[in-house]
């Protein structure tokens, strides 16, 4: 049996609770699908010592601030999911989880979304499927040939399970810093390698000036005045406190990368070779964008064309929360408020 609302919402992690806030203050009917089982998102499944890059205050979703966390300035994962949980409970979201989206394709006036439960048919969809599912691998010569344990960041938990070992953590953004400051202070064998030169952010800069930055050159390019850089341009890495304190340790001396894996471990640019027991892949993410393959929307890099957070070439297509390509730190609990707002707006311009 097809069932039926003016929007369907895919996703309910940050994003799509933030479209089901602005499409109900708009009195839109809507319906939101997760593909999980418990409210939070991809914040269930991080690692432990994870922490937010901005204080409680400054990572809220619209309408309602994140509260404090005793004792902590910047809150850990559990408590953004109590956030989520409590923010989709407070604005009686209509989220429906379990629900599996397979694909979404074009069916006249409408949009038919296909589930594992089900189809739904809308007028218009937003996407707000976010990354964490699909974890990006690089092309490494010889990682098919090493026999030791590779794993993510969507893999990695605690350094518990590498007490004695010899790991490389890869990767200069934010979660390989993370990562291999979590382990710096543990009993293991650490070498962190970056293609560049780790960049860290000023000490004082957190996620809201990250905020402010992304959103000024957002304003700029829309002006046609000249690209500020926005965030790249202050670095690669936020210095949260844990971060700061391997840092300033020396426990954070990054090495340039290796040329290739062998069997056992990996082999330097000079040719030297280093056995290694676990190798995590801090190297980022690409667009969860499957359920989407069938409107053929799919441009560079894997993204889909977008003017705002509307799809160029599906207007009753809207994504969020994939970064700036869809909105100024999209992909943050502070960011995704405005796109989404304007998401609202649009589509019920739309419907109307």
């Amino acid at each position: 049996m097809t069932q039926r609302a003016d929007v369907v919402v895919i996703g309910g992690g940050q994003s799509g609770l933030a479209a089901g806030y602005h499409l109900r203050r708009l009195g839109i009917e809507h319906v939101i699908l997760d593909a999980q089982t418990a409210p939070g998102g991809a914040w269930q499944h991080t690692w432990d010592s994870l922490r937010l890059f901005s204080p409680a205050e400054y990572s809220s979703l619209p309408g309602r601030l994140m509260p404090v966390q005793p004792g902590q300035t910047y809150p850990d994962a559990q408590h953004v999911v109590d956030y989520l949980a409590d923010y989709e409970k407070r604005y009686d979201l209509p989220v429906q989880r379990g629900v599996w989206v397979e694909a979404v394709h074009r069916q006249g006036a409408f949009l038919r979304v296909a589930t594992d439960s089900g189809d739904w048919q809308a007028r218009a969809v937003v996407s707000a499927t976010g990354t964490w599912t699909r974890p990006f691998l690089p092309a490494v010569p010889g990682r098919r040939e090493y026999t030791g344990r590779q794993l993510h960041t969507v893999q990695y938990q605690s350094p518990a399970e590498f007490t004695g070992e010899r790991v490389i953590v890869v990767g200069g953004g934010n979660s390989g810093a993370q990562i291999a400051a979590d382990l710096a202070r543990a009993d293991v064998d650490l070498t962190w390698v970056t293609q560049r030169p780790p960049r860290y952010l000023a000490d004082d800069i957190d996620g809201r000036a990250l905020f402010d930055h992304a959103t000024a050159r957002r304003r700029a390019l829309d002006e046609g005045r000249a690209d500020t850089g926005g965030v790249a341009s202050l670095g690669d890495i936020v210095a949260v406190p844990p971060v700061r304190a391997a840092r300033d340790a020396g426990f954070l001396a990054a090495k340039p990368m290796f040329s290739r894996l062998t069997a056992s471990g990996v082999q330097w640019v000079d040719g030297t070779v280093t056995e290694v027991d676990a190798i995590i892949w801090c190297t980022g993410f690409r667009p969860a964008l499957a359920p989407f393959a069938a409107l053929r929307l799919r441009g560079t890099r894997g993204h889909i064309a977008t003017v705002g957070t509307g799809a160029v070439d599906e207007p009753r297509l809207h994504l969020l929360g994939y970064g700036d390509w869809t909105g100024p730190a999209s992909a943050t609990l502070i960011g995704v408020g405005r796109p989404a707002r304007d998401a609202a707006r649009q589509i019920r311009d739309l419907l109307t």
